[in-house]
């Protein structure tokens, strides 16, 4: 079945994609020959759907399984979580119109940060990109969803892995699924090293009803104590905390971690090394939109 969903104006399907690399982290796939994202959801009910989504020019084409009418409100509702389209940027473009840096902001319909269908999978993906390289937080993601994912009844997508085509079959790992674990196979078979208390912790916490985290995708909260919230999970420090909350709609703060540091170094200090306060110190004037600043400036470095 296909269906459209709009998006809250201005809107662009290629910026959202490309906003970080959580595309190319399982479940997602990505042809870039068409411009499809593909995603394997798991709904409430069990019933595991690929999603293939592509440009609505103002919203997002969905195409998936036949669903029944709760289903198809589900991954509608998934849908527009993950691509953020209900999202109001105006007051961000206003603030940041007269800066040459993120001039393109509002043409490209910059802010958007492509999400995960569950805080769960967000935090997970965050924690295994600390400490690392993004080679190995793709590998581990991969172990994890090969490993504990709900299967796909149905053929998957291709997607190309780096030697040889491969299916796009499972969802992401429920909390239940990693809970009925334990760290020491989450460290020898996923190879999350140190990460894996974390982990199995966490789905144990989410698992057992002890911890609501989905609750936190709306959360009415201020951001310093929404902060301090994901900061209780074991393995989310500042810059894990930062990135969940621009994941989350709030950017007070920045995810500052060796790459940002470089980033900065390049833009305003010809390379040298820095520190945390040197980011936050060009940063600091854009108050609740330093993160997306920081996020969507114009950099002077490419790797």
């Amino acid at each position: 079945m296909k269906f459209t969903l709009p998006a809250r104006r201005p809107f662009n399907f290629s910026s959202v994609v490309h906003s970080h690399g959580w595309r190319q982290l399982a479940p997602f796939s990505y042809d870039e020959a068409t411009n499809t994202l593909g995603y394997i959801l798991c709904l409430s009910n069990g019933h595991v759907i690929e999603l293939k989504l592509n440009d609505g020019k103002d919203g997002v084409n969905v195409e998936t399984d036949k669903l029944n009418k709760a289903e198809q409100k589900e991954a509608a509702d998934a849908v527009t979580w993950m691509f953020g389209l209900d999202m109001d940027f105006s007051d961000f473009y206003n603030a940041s119109r007269a800066e040459p840096k993120l001039a393109r902001a509002k043409k490209q319909a910059l802010g958007r940060v492509l999400r995960s269908s569950t805080l769960f999978e967000d935090v997970v993906k965050t924690i295994f990109t600390t400490n690392t390289l993004w080679g190995a937080t793709k590998n581990m993601t991969r172990k994890l969803v090969d490993e504990f994912g709900v299967p796909l009844l149905s053929n998957g997508r291709v997607v190309a892995s780096d030697s040889e085509p491969r299916i796009e079959t499972k969802a992401f790992p429920t909390p239940d699924s990693i809970a009925a674990s334990d760290p020491e196979t989450l460290k020898e078979k996923i190879r999350v090293g140190y990460r894996a208390p974390a982990i199995h912790e966490l789905a144990v916490r989410v698992a057992s009803g002890k911890f609501d985290l989905e609750a936190l995708k709306h959360s009415s909260l201020p951001t310093l104590e929404l902060r301090k919230e994901l900061m209780t999970i074991n393995g989310v420090g500042p810059y894990a905390a930062a990135n969940l909350l621009l994941i989350l709609g709030r950017s007070d703060f920045i995810p500052i971690d060796s790459w940002a540091l470089k980033l900065v170094s390049h833009e305003w200090y010809r390379g040298k090394p820095i520190t945390a306060k040197e980011v936050e110190k060009h940063f600091e004037k854009w108050g609740e939109f330093k993160g997306l600043a920081f996020w969507f400036w114009d950099w002077k470095y490419h790797e």
